[in-house]
């Protein structure tokens, strides 16, 4: 049985709840076995070769190898476990919440110190106040 979830009609969000955390388990145990050194090295020696050491989806692996991390998210990662995949390529986590945007680095930056995004749109579908 569903449970009723009134917060899947947000555009542009991905709730990380219950059923994403079994969804990208594989995947977010992947991200968190990128905390040892010796998986970083693995994983940038030949990332296909690790990442099928993991029983994660084959989108689940494209979506990794790609760092398509909107993707990796609507698949159940967890952005907090991504972090670990971002940093293992020596990325930021504003560079990555950036490219989730579109946004240059920079762009990202100065949207968010001037207060972050705008509110519009990001309301619940059919909510007009």
């Amino acid at each position: 049985m569903s449970l009723n979830k009134p917060y899947t009609d947000i555009p542009g969000t991905t709730i990380f709840d219950a059923d994403q955390s079994r969804l990208g388990y594989h995947l977010n145990q992947f991200c968190m076995s990128l905390m040892k050194a010796e998986n970083r090295k693995r994983f940038l020696a030949d990332e296909r070769a690790y990442l099928d050491e993991w029983p994660m989806s084959e989108d689940q692996k494209q979506a990794v190898l790609a760092r398509d991390l909107n993707r990796c998210l609507a698949l159940g990662g967890n952005i907090y476990f991504l972090a670990k995949l971002g940093a293992t390529d020596g990325r930021s986590f504003q560079y990555m919440a950036a490219s989730m945007t579109g946004m240059s680095q920079e762009d990202y930056a100065a949207m968010m110190l001037a207060g972050g995004r705008s509110v519009k749109g990001n309301r619940k579908i059919g909510d007009h106040s």
